[in-house]
């Protein structure tokens, strides 16, 4: 199973970076585009065929989805349009969002259900897409957020955070995992910081010191943050490996 990084800023694009979008591969089945936020797209075409992919969401804050309505026009309108329904995953008003920031009309919805086949997250449900098995759990985050955890064919496991605070859902989804994706969007002071928002270091380290992860990714960090003070904060919490993920960066899970 292969993660490629898309774009892994954090709540807006940075300089040439991309918001959040993850590409899951198992060889043989079709790719997994997991969040599609603003610069997605163009980075996607890098490296396979829009029209050939399935689409998993988070949750249905903009710098997680709103490069949705470009897969929408490539799918239609490129010189080769696809010709069977992409599967798409996401919270409750999925297909009502998707469909209002691609509508040519303010105040219409546009109906993508020409292009794809949608399906709501609910807790405790368990689908395979791509030869990867996915599992949602309802993290603290709004609105509605869903963080992923994906199981390989031969038992490799990602965990991915999507936006939360600490809760014991994303010690769940993260427990064990191979690699655990992890939100990190702040330092831990100052200590005035909205709940139920976002991480800081700190305590993604401590989340994937409860799950005991076997190492942990930091990204979603915002262009206005110091990286450096929040990687150095989950290594003090965290005692495996740990890594600032980057635009473009490959992790192969062998089986």
């Amino acid at each position: 199973m292969r993660l490629t990084v898309l774009g892994c800023s954090g709540s807006v694009g940075g300089p040439g970076a991309a918001c959040s979008g993850y590409l899951l591969t198992v060889p043989g089945h079709r790719p997994v585009l997991v969040d599609c936020g603003p610069g997605v797209m163009g980075e996607l075409q890098r490296i396979v065929d829009p029209n050939e992919v399935d689409v998993v969401l988070s949750h249905l804050h903009a710098d997680h989805c709103v490069d949705l309505p470009a897969l929408l026009v490539w799918r239609r309108y490129a010189p080769t349009p696809a010709t069977e329904l992409a599967s798409l995953y996401g919270p409750t008003g999925t297909a009502l969002r998707i469909g209002a920031a691609s509508s040519e009309f303010g105040g219409q919805i546009d109906d993508i259900t020409d292009t794809f086949d949608v399906h709501e997250w609910s807790d405790n449900i368990e689908i395979t897409l791509g030869g990867i098995t996915i599992d949602p759990f309802r993290v603290d985050h709004p609105p509605a957020t869903f963080g992923l955890r994906f199981t390989g064919p031969e038992g490799q496991v990602i965990a991915y955070s999507g936006d939360s605070g600490p809760c014991d859902a994303v010690i769940d989804l993260a427990a064990d995992a191979d690699i655990f994706l992890c939100e990190a969007s702040w330092t831990h002071a100052p200590s005035d910081r909205p709940p139920h928002l976002h991480m800081s270091g700190i305590e993604a380290g401590e989340m994937a010191t409860k799950a005991d992860a076997k190492s942990l990714a930091i990204t979603h960090v915002a262009p206005w943050s110091d990286a450096e003070a929040i990687l150095a904060e989950a290594r003090s919490t965290f005692s495996g490996p740990v890594g600032l993920v980057r635009q473009g960066q490959v992790f192969d899970l062998p089986g």
